[in-house]
């Protein structure tokens, strides 16, 4: 999110995203973080929200840092602990030193942020030679907006719907009653190269098909189960491998 709609809307995110409450995060996101970062060493949280990735990491034994430019999220984070340090800032502007952490992750972030490359300079820049980045993000072509399940009673077909995909847009949805959140659609080459660009190597692609906790809660989106909601990437910064990451 933009930084208002995190300062504004940061409660909603805690309520009906964080402890346990959503399948989403619990039966897919946070297993395929956890089975993807290293076994040891530091890692970074890019926007981490109020820190429930960044505790899992700390109580797996990472040295963890979070940063989120909320100060809505980053003192609840510290409230809740977990032996995560915290900082409060931007991902276009990480305040810390070349080649600092292990590892980072950004975990359905990027498609908030505007200023794309620069965010994804910063993290290659504090990644150290070797380092994992994990990259999560809204599946860039089937959640592209204007996407979604049409049921055509008329011509009797069902399919899902992609909306203009090529087209970098900036929208504003409403994703529950009165929240209204900024979403940056970017094709999903202007992300590879913008990685690659900056010296990070694709390890693995994953589009996991949704959750059986997500469709039991989201009957309606059965039909449409083969259209992923979540895009992973699992890349490596080029220099020096590493032998600390599983996976």
């Amino acid at each position: 999110m933009s930084e208002p709609d995190w300062e504004q809307h940061a409660q909603w995110w805690q309520d009906e995203f964080t402890d346990g409450v959503d399948p989403e995060y619990t039966e897919q996101i946070l297993p395929l973080i956890m089975s993807h970062l290293p076994l040891r060493g530091s890692l970074l949280d890019v926007g981490a929200g109020e820190g429930q990735v960044a505790r899992l990491a700390a109580e797996a034994g990472l040295a963890v840092t979070a940063i989120d430019p909320a100060w809505a999220q980053v003192s609840v984070g510290q409230e809740r602990g977990g032996g995560t340090r915290w900082a409060q800032g931007s991902a276009m502007g990480l305040p810390f030193a070349d080649a600092s952490f292990d590892a980072a992750l950004a975990c359905l972030v990027f498609e908030h942020i505007a200023d794309l490359d620069t965010a994804i300079a910063e993290v290659s820049r504090v990644l150290k030679p070797g380092g994992t980045f994990l990259f999560l993000l809204n599946h860039p072509l089937l959640q592209t907006p204007g996407s979604g399940w049409i049921d055509d009673h008329i011509l009797e077909e069902q399919y899902w719907r992609v909306g203009p995909y090529l087209p970098e847009a900036e929208t504003s949805e409403e994703v529950n009653k009165d929240v209204f959140i900024t979403f940056f659609h970017r094709p999903l080459g202007r992300y590879l190269n913008a990685l690659i660009a900056n010296g990070l190597q694709l390890r693995e692609f994953i589009e996991p098909e949704p959750p059986a906790g997500f469709l039991e809660r989201a009957p309606e989106y059965y039909e449409a189960r083969t259209i992923p909601r979540l895009l992973f990437l699992h890349l490596t910064k080029f220099g020096a491998a590493k032998d600390t990451v599983a996976g």
